[in-house]
């Protein structure tokens, strides 16, 4: 039991990890690298959200600097 204590201690948990190893367990080797994994699909969300605020900020400040306002 104090072994288990150890492996815990040196790697926690993650959930992601999990989950991107639970996504390509059942897939054959050689195509692994071909299934996204889940961490990098909320990567590429996480981008997107980053380009909402950025679209936010410069929608506020255009006006101030006579650019064109975004047509939504």
């Amino acid at each position: 039991m104090a072994n288990a204590a150890d492996a815990e201690a040196k790697s926690p948990l993650s959930p992601m990890a999990a989950l991107d190893s639970l996504t390509v367990s059942d897939i054959p080797a050689a195509h692994k690298d071909e299934i996204p994994r889940p961490s990098t699909q909320l990567a590429g969300l996480n981008r997107l959200n980053d380009l909402d605020q950025l679209n936010q900020v410069v929608g506020l400040v255009s006006p101030l600097f006579g650019f064109v306002p975004n047509i939504r």
